[in-house]
Order: C-alpha cells, then sequence, then structure tokens
C-alpha cells in the first residue's frame, strides 16, 4: 500500500474547532489491486449536514463511505474525519500509519450502520445495544442499559428490548442497528445502503428514524437509491460514477436539473 500523500493543509486536528467541516476528502484514492475504485475523490460534509450519495452499483460509493472511517485505506490523498487525519499522525512534517488500537480510538465518534445489519446473533437487542459502550467506552452496565433503552424507545422497538435478533424482522434489525450505532454518541453516521436489503413494506419504517436524525441535527453521509429520501432529506446529493464525483449540488439541482449528460442518463433510468 502507498501511504498519503502528505497534507500540506490540515482542515481539521483531534482538537479542531467545531466550525471545520465534519468531513474533508482530498484528492482520495483507492485501488484493489490494478482496479482503481477511487479516482481522486473531493469532498467536504460539514457538521449537522445530510449528504447523500448516489449513483450506479460499482461507482465507488461505498468503498468511499468505508475510507471515512478506515475502514479501507486510502492509497493516496488525505482523509478527514471530525477533525482527525484517519488513520494517520503527523510528526516533523511527515506521514506516520497509526496502530489499530489508535484508529479504534479515532472511529468512536463515527456511527455507522451497513446492508446487512451485523447484529450479534446470540445477544438480545438489548445485549446489541449495550456491547460497545461497556466494552469500548467503559460505560458502567447501569448506565449503558438505561441508554439502549431510551434509543430502543426513540427507534420505535422498547417492546423488543429482550428479543433477539433472529425473531425481527429485517426493518427492525436495522432499527436496531441504528441504535447501537447511536449508544457510542457518535458526532457522524455512515449509513451504506441500509434499505437495500429490506423488503419494500419495511424500507419507511428504517427511513423515519433517519428522517428523525436528520432533524435533530445529526451529521450524516448516506448511500442510497432511496432518491425520494434524498430530495427530501439531504442537503447535498453527490451523484458518483466510476469512481469520480460527476456532480454535486442541492438535491432540488442534482436530481431535477442536473447539469452533466451522465447524471442526467442515471436518474432517466431509475426515477
Amino acid at each position: 500500500m502507498n501511504r498519503p500523500s502528505q497534507p500540506t493543509t490540515a482542515p481539521g486536528e483531534p482538537s479542531a474547532p467545531a466550525t471545520e467541516p465534519m468531513v474533508v476528502a482530498r484528492n482520495v484514492h483507492k485501488r484493489f489491486g490494478r482496479l482503481e475504485v477511487l479516482r481522486g475523490i473531493n469532498l467536504e460534509v460539514d457538521r449537522g449536514e445530510v449528504v447523500c450519495i448516489v449513483g450506479p452499483s460499482g461507482s465507488g460509493k461505498s468503498t468511499l463511505l468505508r475510507c471515512f472511517n478506515h475502514l479501507e485505506r486510502i492509497n493516496s490523498g488525505q482523509l478527514w474525519a471530525n477533525g482527525h487525519l484517519m488513520g494517520y499522525q503527523r510528526r516533523r512534517g511527515k506521514l506516520f500509519e497509526l496502530r489499530d488500537s489508535q484508529v479504534a480510538r479515532q472511529r468512536q465518534s463515527i456511527g455507522m450502520v451497513f446492508q446487512n445489519f451485523n447484529l450479534f446473533p446470540h445477544k438480545s437487542v438489548l445485549g446489541n445495544v449495550t456491547e460497545a459502550p461497556v466494552q469500548v467506552k467503559r460505560e458502567s452496565r447501569a448506565a449503558a442499559r438505561q441508554r439502549a433503552l431510551e434509543l430502543l424507545d426513540r427507534v420505535g422497538l422498547a417492546d423488543k428490548a429482550r428479543s433477539y435478533p433472529g425473531q425481527l424482522s429485517g426493518g427492525q434489525q436495522q432499527r436496531v442497528a441504528i441504535a447501537r450505532a447511536l449508544a457510542m454518541r457518535p458526532e457522524l453516521m455512515l449509513f451504506d445502503e441500509p434499505t437495500s436489503s429490506l423488503d419494500p413494506e419495511l424500507v419507511g419504517e428504517v427511513l423515519d428514524v433517519m428522517k428523525g436524525l436528520a432533524a435533530d441535527g445529526m451529521t450524516m453521509v448516506v448511500v442510497t437509491h432511496e432518491l425520494g429520501f434524498a430530495r427530501e432529506v439531504a442537503d447535498s446529493v453527490v451523484f458518483m460514477d466510476e469512481g469520480v464525483v460527476v456532480e454535486s449540488g442541492p438535491p432540488h439541482e442534482v436530481l431535477n436539473h442536473p447539469g452533466e449528460e451522465r447524471t442526467r442518463a442515471f436518474l432517466s433510468k431509475v426515477l
């Protein structure tokens, strides 16, 4: 792996003021072998902003999202999230890769919700939501339990605390996954196509929870095919194709009056 190129300026550091963007990507490249999946991504997400990333399958959307919390290491460029240069530390003008434990600390302020829930099947709903605060943040079990019950009530699953994932619908499991992410008190939430594996009648209950988070001011980056959600909730829509940002801007501009032919061709097929 090539070490990311040395940043010339730092839009965020661990002590960055709240006015700095939540996410800053500068000329980000990512390869898998000879396949270049991200080809020079430049993107900023302001604090409190909801950004929806749309585009065809294979365009690099999910890979970019995973780079935001260093689940994927970038090959070159710079990427900051919540004031951290993700996965790296600058010392005396050089970049040094962080240890896994240090990266894990960087991720504590970033919640992520995946397509396939990733719940612990052997733990109850309550156990799933309390696990990370107790094990990672060393919260007391009593405090973590109280917080988990509040979050389960928020996502409409207060009555399912003692159930197990296998006893829940897909929509319910995804709402548990959102509650689990929120239990770590994140400042940034990443959603990787959170409704793509759900039956159509279950999509709405997950999107309603996400709309509530947006209304509360949570910073969110959402990879999605739900263009109605993007139009209604997003502050900005980013259209990606073949590893580049083709077009970005307010939803009414990108989705209703796209300026790029590739964007128009994509929307003509999915709307």
